[in-house]
């Protein structure tokens, strides 16, 4: 460095003056805004590294400045979805206990309505070998034993299979061993029902002769020894004709929304089958036109319907012998009564001048002769 200035020297020197020459010319002369050269130079030279440096500045400021709101609002959403989770997890079992109590109450009133000895139960598991057997927590401490039947309030749902000290196992009516005695509502026709291991269920020995319609429901017929008669079954959907035997499926009323409670029959009590609603056809007729109003004192026409009310030609004749009787002043069992003349009876289109009633007058008395007074 020193062999470098001191070999140009001269030269040094002479940019050095030349650049204070210059710097002394930019202090002293003023641009059109009246600022001075160097400043602006100086400014001009400065303000993009100020402007780098700001953004810079600002980057970083924002960087960690959203770095930590993120971290706020990431705990609150954090905290925000624990607490939906919450509410979502209360309210299913808000909705749960509520389908619960509905169920229940719905247990009870038909419990009350049934002529049968019921015994409330709970399915606490479903067996592992079949899907249509499920384990209830009644025993044989509760009175339930092999054989009892099993129903809810929409209809049967199976029997129980085996019995244990504090639970049960119930076959459902939808399991391929099932078999209960039904008859359908409308046509009485008798069958056998069984499961397929599915939602439907079969209804065997029918014969093709019979007459099975769609959307008619099934009934137990008692003669199985296990349900009692009147309980519903199912309804049918579909109606095959075979072979030999009809192809009859019918869906279970009991299966239809779910099981949790049921009830299981200690003490059966056969019912009558409900009689089927027919929809009758309704028919629409209009009121009767209103009685002609009686003008000029007459009366309504002899025949004209009274108060709307239409009547035969019976009803007719027997106005006119009324009308009849009225204006002779007879009446029928009276003792000593004069019999009206039935001679010449009103025309069905005569209008009769209603008979007013005049004040009779007192028949005369007979005068007596004043007694003469004789003369002196």
């Amino acid at each position: 460095m020193e062999l470098l200035l001191s070999r140009y020297r001269n030269l040094t020197v002479l940019l050095l003056v030349l650049f204070s020459q210059l710097m002394l010319l930019a202090y002293q002369v003023r641009s059109s805004t009246q600022l001075r050269t160097l400043r602006v130079w100086a400014v001009t030279g400065v303000a993009p590294f100020a402007r780098f440096l700001e953004s810079g500045r600002s980057s970083v400021h924002s960087f960690f400045n959203d770095y930590f709101i993120l971290l706020d609002v990431r705990e609150e959403n954090r905290r925000f979805k624990a607490e939906t989770n919450r509410l979502k997890l209360e309210n299913n079992f808000l909705r749960t206990e509520l389908a619960t109590a509905d169920r229940a109450r719905a247990l009870i009133e038909f419990k009350g309505r049934s002529p049968s000895k019921t015994l409330a139960a709970r399915i606490i598991a479903t067996s592992t070998s079949a899907k249509t057997v499920v384990l209830v927590d009644r025993g044989t401490s509760d009175g339930v034993y092999k054989g009892m039947a099993v129903i809810t309030g929409d209809g049967i749902i199976g029997k129980v299979i085996d019995s244990f000290p504090l639970a049960a196992q119930v076959q459902l009516i939808s399991d391929s061993l099932f078999g209960a005695g039904v008859v359908s509502q409308r046509n009485r026709v008798y069958g056998t029902l069984k499961g397929t291991g599915h939602n439907r269920c079969l209804v065997d020995r029918i014969q093709n002769e019979d007459k099975v319609e769609l959307g008619e429901m099934f009934y137990t017929t008692g003669e199985d020894r296990i349900f009692p008669k009147g309980l519903p079954v199912g309804r049918v959907v579909s109606v095959q004709t075979g072979p030999i035997f009809k192809n009859v499926e019918v869906v279970p009323a009991g299966l239809a929304n779910g099981l949790e409670e049921i009830l299981i029959v200690l003490e059966g009590q056969h019912q009558e089958i409900p009689v089927p609603q027919t929809q009758q056809d309704q028919i629409q007729i209009l009121q009767p036109p209103p009685a002609p109003a009686a003008t000029d004192g007459r009366s309504v026409p002899v025949g004209t319907p009274s108060n709307g009310v239409l009547s035969t030609d019976a009803d007719r004749l027997a106005e006119r012998y009324q009308k009849k009787e009225e204006q002779q002043g007879a009446k029928f069992g009276t003792y000593g009564s004069k019999p009206p003349s039935f001679s010449n009876l009103p025309s069905a289109a005569q209008t009769p001048v209603q008979p007013q009633a005049t004040p009779q007058a007192p028949p005369p008395q007979p005068q007596q002769a004043k007694p003469q007074q004789e003369q002196p």
